[in-house]
Order: C-alpha cells, then structure tokens, then sequence
C-alpha cells in the first residue's frame, strides 16, 4: 500500500454543511481542511501545496461572502467548487477572471453529490507541484486513491461486426470468473444492450442528470446502474438518440474514471463512429477492442480505424477480435492486410445466438460449454493475464486430455 499523503481539500461551507461534506471527503481519500472566511480560504492557499481543490460557498450572505472575487485576484493555480444559489450563478460563471477549470454545484445539493465533483475534477488530473503551487495535470493514476478497475471499449467505426455480441459476452465471461463488471451501452443511436439482455424499463444516465437538473442527488454510474440476473450491472447513456444534449463528453468521460473505483471492469460497447463523446471515452480506456469480421468491408473499415489510431496515440490500446472467424478471409491474410496480430478469434454462434438475441440472455445461460462460449472465456482470462496453454502445446496428458488445456 502506498503511503502517499492525502490530497487536501480546502473547505468554507456553513456549520451544518461542513461536517458531512468533510466526511464525505475524507472516505474519498481526501483530507478536509476547514476555512472560516474567504480571506482564510485565500491565505491558506497560498501556504498549502498540497490543497487540490476548494469547496467554497459562494452566495452573496454565505460564509464565502466575496470569496469568487478574492479567488479571481489570488492568483490561484487550483480551481474550485463554488456552491451557489440560482440567482447568483450567472453573475458568478460570466467572471471574466475566473479560473477556467471552476465548477458550481446549486443547492439544494448532497454531501455525496460534492464527493462525486470534487473526484471528477480531480481524476482528470492529479496534483503536481511545479515550484509555484499546486497544479493540476496529469493523469490521476499518479495518486493512491485506493483501488482502479479497468477500462475496456469495444469499439469500430463499422457497424454490424458484433460490438454488443461481444461487449455483452465478454461482461458475462468477467462475472462469471469472479469480477464486478459494469456495462455501459454507449452506442447513442443504435444501443440495444438492455434489449440484448432481456431488460425492461432501465434507467440512463439522461435519466439521472435530467433529474439531477430538477433537484434530485447527484449519483455515479455505479449508482445508476440496474443488475442484470448474471450479475453485472447495466448502464445504457440514453435510451432515444434524440435525447443526447447532457452527455458532455468530459462529463461522460469523467464519470467513467469515477466508476471505475468501484467495479473491476468497465465494459464500454460505443457506438460506431468518431463522436467528440467515442473520443473523449477511447482517452479514458486501459484497451480496445476491435470485433472485425472477415470481410473486405470490415477489413477496409480496420486499416482507417488504424490510421486514425495512430494519430490519437491509441494505437497500443487496440486488440483485434476476430468474429465469425474461420467463415471468410483466413485470420493470418485479416492480421497482414491490418498489421495487427488477432488477441483473439471468436467463431460464428449460428442459431446459438439468435436464440439467446431472441430470449435476452448471454451465451453463457444457453450453452456454457459451446465451443464459442469458451473462446469467450479464454478472451477474459487473457484480459486478466491468465495463461492460456493450447491442448496442442501441453506435453503431458492426464485420463486423456493436455494437462494446461481447458477443463
């Protein structure tokens, strides 16, 4: 365990407010550091280093009285969570001096909902001190903030090469080898995880911000998940293309770096194309998956998305998934027309799969020892650096079968 010190975090909040927020903070990994006017929130900026970020009441008769003005004079490297009234959030956020990275939070609001924001400033970026104060940059990975699952998008800017199949599938594998998974349907136009798995009425994440807008908590994509039978949990962005205006992408993507804390994987099925909203999440992944199928379309389709992830830098992340493989361009021509090396090769489900689309199950509740449903659970022990030994490549044999090949 790392005995880095605890990032702090200034906070003027009134008595009745600044108890919980602090404890809130405090089981996020912060340390609270309480101010009692704004004058004191600015000089113990400017002596504290390791203050990331200030939570300050900002209304006009407030604790904070004056502190967004003394802020934007002080010179300050960090930003702030102003909390404020309605009336006085235009006057605040038209500040031509503010800091850029400023947020604001309305009351009424939860201690949670002040938890969520301040690890959303901050896993955008992780503390540093560069001589002058503290400055925010970086990636937060940099701090030990307790536990980080990962990240995996399933991703090609082709459609109908079996995203869904594989990021619904994949999730199973990981529940059913032990691991807490969130799926996250982030395909906005075309989304059908819920569908796939036989989910009515599940809550999105318009949804939730829709009601945050009008009053309601502030609560993280782990929280707004529903359960699905298997065990995962099931997170779709939006359930009507024609609903999209609040999933920012820095917001979306923010709250993905924060889900990750509590699951092991997240599981990212997006939707196929080049979105400002697939970019800023693609940032947020530890890898890609590219489902490709054997033919010249998809084939075309991988050589752009290559390209494409060079100029990102995203090249590494990326781990091609052969679907269908073995039913058209051999995989060794599919690897040499991409240069990329197959992760793995998953072969055609047939009526397997239609039956599970039809029933709104995995295949892994219809038929866990098919033949495609264990090249499913091979992927997720490669995920999770288990070894795989070929039945061909294990030298020793026990009642018939390789010793190392799959029980």
């Amino acid at each position: 365990m790392s005995t880095a010190a605890r990032p702090a975090v200034a906070v003027l909040l009134p008595d009745g407010e600044a108890d919980p927020v602090a404890l809130e903070l405090h089981a996020a990994g912060f340390d609270p550091i309480f101010v009692r006017t704004a004058r004191e929130l600015t000089d113990t900026l400017a002596v504290r280093r390791d203050i990331v970020i200030a939570v300050a009441d900002a209304t006009d008769d407030g604790e904070g009285s004056g502190v967004a003005a003394l802020l934007d004079q002080a010179g300050r490297t960090i930003p702030a969570l102003l909390v404020v009234d309605e009336a006085s959030l235009d006057t605040l956020s038209e500040s031509a001096n503010a800091h850029p990275d400023d947020e604001y939070v309305i009351r009424p609001y939860s201690p949670e909902s002040i938890r969520w924001r301040v690890e959303a400033m901050c896993i955008r970026s992780a503390a540093v001190d560069d001589g002058s104060g503290p400055v925010l940059q970086g990636e937060i990975d940099q701090a030990d903030w307790g536990r980080r699952g990962k990240v995996v998008a399933v991703f090609n800017p082709k459609g109908g090469v079996g995203k869904t199949m594989v990021a619904t599938n994949l999730a199973a594998a990981l529940v059913g080898k032990g691991q807490r998974v969130l799926l996250v349907d982030a395909d906005t136009v075309t989304g059908h995880v819920p569908t796939s798995l036989g989910m009515e009425g599940v809550r999105t994440v318009v949804d939730a911000w829709r009601d945050e807008i009008e009053g309601g908590p502030v609560m993280t994509f782990d929280e707004i998940a529903s359960v699905h039978s298997s065990g995962m949990k099931v997170l779709p962005l939006t359930s009507s293309p024609m609903a999209t205006e609040l999933l920012e992408p820095q917001r979306v993507s923010g709250a993905i770096a924060v889900a990750r804390r509590n699951v092991d994987y997240v599981i990212i099925d997006a939707h196929p194309s080049y979105s400002p909203l697939n970019r800023a999440m693609l940032q947020r992944t530890d890898q890609i998956l590219v489902p490709v199928t054997p033919d010249m379309p998809a084939i075309r389709a991988l050589v752009q998305l290559r390209d494409v992830a060079i100029d990102l830098g995203m090249l590494e992340k990326m781990l091609l998934v052969v679907n269908r493989a073995g039913s058209g361009i051999p995989v060794a021509d599919i690897e040499k027309s991409v240069n990329l090396p197959a992760y793995a090769q998953i072969r055609s489900a047939g009526m397997l799969l239609v039956k599970a689309n039809n029933e709104g199950r995995t295949l892994f509740e219809l038929g866990a020892r098919e033949k495609v449903t264990l090249e499913f659970s091979d992927l997720a022990d490669r995920l999770l650096g288990v070894e795989i030994v070929e039945p061909s490549k294990a030298s020793l044999r026990l009642f018939g079968r390789p010793i190392g090949a799959r029980a």
